[in-house]
């Protein structure tokens, strides 16, 4: 597969993820009488990342997140050539994502980037109040129990056709616990796209939401590769 063809698939998985995800939380989650909630939302992140998996994963490994790719590069399953241009695109692809999003959302009277707008955060900005210490053990503890589900359900031992489910409700279940800490990125792409938009302090709480789901993709990729990596023989015996 070409590299411009990789990264086209990682601009549209990126831009939906952040689209389907953010989108559901800036527009539906708090929706008169029938908002999604918190549920919702979880399961909105879950089904953007579970439809590409299975719509792109095929044509480049359906990273959309630059912590994803980072993990695999570190666990051996992602060649470092093409590590930063894949981070390039994801983050462009959050951008574009969030822009749409914006157009949709500023066409509501009263709308205001000061509501958030799905912004990652800690201390007076996390949804539940939390500070800096539980954002960091948080993000980075959910991303490397991210990238351990992704390099376990993609791992040529695993039952083959099911890691879009296992990865899609992976993510759903790591919003279900996290949002109220951080709102949840394990994504800096996804972070990175809604900071833009927001200014001020969500800049200035980004560094976080790029430095934890990245400490805890390096973690997971070393984990993974030193314990859970078959070995040679075990390799022989699959391929048969």
């Amino acid at each position: 597969m070409k590299l411009s063809q990789k990264l086209a698939a990682e601009f549209v998985g990126t831009f939906w993820l952040v689209l389907g995800g953010c989108g559901s939380a800036v527009l539906a989650a708090a929706f008169p009488e029938v908002g999604i909630g918190l549920l919702g939302v979880s399961l909105a992140f879950g089904l953007t990342v579970l439809t590409l998996v299975y719509g792109l994963g095929h044509v480049s490994g359906a990273h959309f997140n630059p912590a994803v790719s980072v993990g695999l590069w570190v666990g051996g399953r992602f060649s470092g050539k093409e590590l930063l241009p894949y981070i390039i695109t994801q983050v462009l692809g959050g951008l574009a994502g969030a822009g749409i999003l914006y157009l949709i959302a500023s066409g509501k009277a009263g709308f205001t980037l000061a509501d958030g707008f799905a912004a990652n955060g800690f201390g007076e900005h996390s949804p539940g109040g939390y500070g800096l210490l539980a954002a960091l053990i948080a993000e980075v503890v959910m991303t490397m129990m991210f990238l351990m589900i992704i390099m376990g359900a993609t791992d040529q031992r695993a039952p083959a056709g099911f890691a879009g489910l296992a990865i899609g409700l992976g993510l759903t279940l790591i919003h279900l616990i996290s949002i109220p800490v951080t709102n949840t990125s394990v994504n800096p792409a996804r972070s990175t796209s809604q900071a833009l938009f927001v200014g001020d302090w969500a800049i200035g709480q980004l560094w976080l939401f790029w430095l934890a789901p990245i400490v805890g993709a390096i973690i997971a990729g070393v984990v993974y590769k030193a314990f859970f990596t078959a070995a040679p023989d075990q390799k022989k015996q699959v391929a048969h």
